[in-house]
């Protein structure tokens, strides 16, 4: 573990701007590392405690200084991700993501009664298989937001428009998951569930699983501690549980999407589009946006930008004098957690 002084030797805090506001965010804040193995990003978001954000920095670490773990296909393929816009603005985010066949759409947003939510969910479902034609797949992701009565009444009116490939997260807790698929399968309503919080945020992501909460995990590299991680962990999911994963980012960077696609690279049998191609919600990044062709991200477009984004891109988006103090205050405060070894294990 390099000291924290000498991360933050070669550290830029950047702050950009959202084309359209999702998860509550209207700019994306980060840090962005620079190691002997090339760039890297720590940014957990502002409510994480610090013990959570050493995860996130635990990533960045191994990133810069150790690089990704080895490729095992030289590209990977993607979903588009449109937000909670309205249901005439989804043509336009889905051709963002070029050649994608899979979309994940968001649902149930927040500060939105749950009558005209689900009204207006059903509508940007609906132009989001129409943006995606014969053969395209929806996913649907809601964040937490429903109790397991109200996924199932949303997932059963969705479903009944066409098949969804998964349902992200559609409740906040792993007994309420666990609730929502014995709902969906007493009503015979096919909707697979997938697990991201949960997985993401537990300390044993394997127990979700055991516990029997869901069908697909998704994985993001800084939560769970770098590329190797999410490798070991997808290769166990499968392995012992037989539960495919889909690699996804957390509103990152360039430099942390760059990252995700290499660890989506190493992953054995990936079965699914990953949740990557989320450089189109940024209004401005810190370099050139990774370049999806025919629906997938090139390892070769990761490895560019992991050799380091344009220092006037650095420039333009730096973040102003009391938030840089702000970012490397939280992180020499997660350094000294994983100094310590006083981040709490997880698997």
């Amino acid at each position: 573990m390099p000291a924290a002084e000498e991360l933050l030797a070669g550290a830029s805090v950047v702050v950009l701007p959202l084309r359209t506001r999702f998860r509550g965010l209207d700019e994306r804040e980060a840090v962005l590392l620079r190691g002997p193995a090339g760039r890297a990003e720590f940014a957990p978001f502002a409510e994480y405690d610090d013990a959570e954000a050493a995860w996130w920095l635990a990533a960045a670490v191994e990133a810069a200084w150790l690089g990704p773990p080895p490729a095992v296909r030289d590209a990977v393929p993607v979903n588009a991700t449109v937000p909670a816009v309205r249901a005439e603005e989804v043509a336009e985010v889905v051709a963002r993501t070029p050649g994608a066949r899979t979309a994940k759409v968001k649902v149930a947003e927040p500060g939105v009664p749950a009558d005209l939510a689900l009204a207006q969910d059903l509508e940007r479902v609906a132009a989001a298989r129409a943006a995606l034609g014969a053969g395209g797949r929806v996913r649907v992701d809601a964040n937490g937001a429903w109790s397991p009565a109200e996924a199932e009444r949303a997932l059963t009116a969705l479903r009944a428009q066409g098949p969804l490939e998964y349902a992200e997260q559609p409740c906040a807790d792993v007994a309420g998951l666990v609730d929502l698929r014995a709902r969906l399968a007493a009503a015979g309503v096919d909707v697979p569930v997938a697990a991201d919080e949960s997985v993401r945020r537990a300390q044993d992501p394997l127990a979700v699983v055991r516990a029997g909460a869901a069908d697909v995990a998704v994985l993001k590299v800084p939560p769970l501690g770098g590329g190797r991680a999410v490798v070991a962990l997808a290769e166990r999911l499968d392995r012992e549980h037989g539960v495919p994963v889909v690699v996804s980012s957390a509103l990152d960077t360039a430099v942390g999407i760059a990252a995700g696609v290499r660890a989506a690279a190493a992953v054995p049998g990936l079965r699914h589009a990953c949740g990557l191609a989320t450089g189109s919600l940024l209004a401005r990044d810190v370099a050139p946006p990774l370049r999806v062709s025919a629906g997938s991200l090139p390892v070769a477009e990761a490895d560019r930008v992991l050799a380091g984004p344009d220092p006037d891109d650095l420039a333009a988006t730096a973040a102003p004098p009391e938030r840089a103090r702000w970012w490397r205050d939280r992180l020499r405060r997660a350094h000294a957690l994983l100094a310590s070894a006083a981040a709490p294990a997880r698997g």
